[in-house]
């Protein structure tokens, strides 16, 4: 499925849109931050990451084969401006297993749009892709996306103990999971 005819997706405060090249210096911005790349388990972006990684989810467009990945720029529907992003990684696409995942840039935090954008993003993938079951991992200091998590009524399903090794430093992660017929009629669900 070409999923770009069907984007931008807004929410009452926001726009979710494929990257664009131009995009490169916001997303730097925040994905080089250590404590933004701390839960997420990877290093650092540098410059030349984030260029790299702005032109490659600008090319997105298919939604059909396992590993496919949809992310997009976190917006304000009224201002110009990178809050952040949100994702969709197609697990298993026989069994319409996805994985959602959002990360903020830290100025944009605590005003609730993490969890306005994971919430659009959510019905996208059960209305419109088919998706059967969507799921989150996270690092169990997380707080802020345990949080969302929550607020998108999703359950914890298992708690994953020293599962990652983040350099010097083991992590453990939760898996929150939904289906469509647990979001149906939340708020921002």
């Amino acid at each position: 499925m070409d999923i770009t005819p069907l984007l931008p997706l807004t929410a009452s405060r926001l726009s979710l849109r494929l990257f664009t090249p131009g995009d490169a210096d916001a997303l730097h911005a925040y994905q080089s931050l250590p404590s933004v790349a701390r839960y997420l388990y990877r290093p650092v972006h540098t410059r030349e990451r984030s260029v790299q990684v702005a032109a490659e989810r600008a090319a997105q467009a298919a939604w059909k084969a396992d590993g496919d990945k949809l992310a997009l720029a976190v917006c304000r529907r009224d201002e110009p401006g990178l809050l952040g992003e949100v994702s969709i990684t197609l697990a298993g696409a026989r069994a319409a297993q996805a994985e959602i995942g959002w990360t903020l840039d830290p100025a944009h935090e605590g005003h609730g749009y993490a969890t306005e954008a994971a919430a659009a993003l959510a019905r996208f993938a059960f209305d419109t892709l088919g998706v059967h079951r969507l799921y989150a991992r996270l690092d169990v200091e997380n707080a802020g996306s345990v949080r969302v998590c929550e607020r998108l009524g999703m359950r914890r399903e298992a708690h994953l103990v020293e599962n990652d090794l983040d350099g010097d430093r083991w992590g453990s992660e939760y898996v929150y999971a939904a289906l469509a017929a647990d979001l149906a009629g939340r708020a921002g669900g």
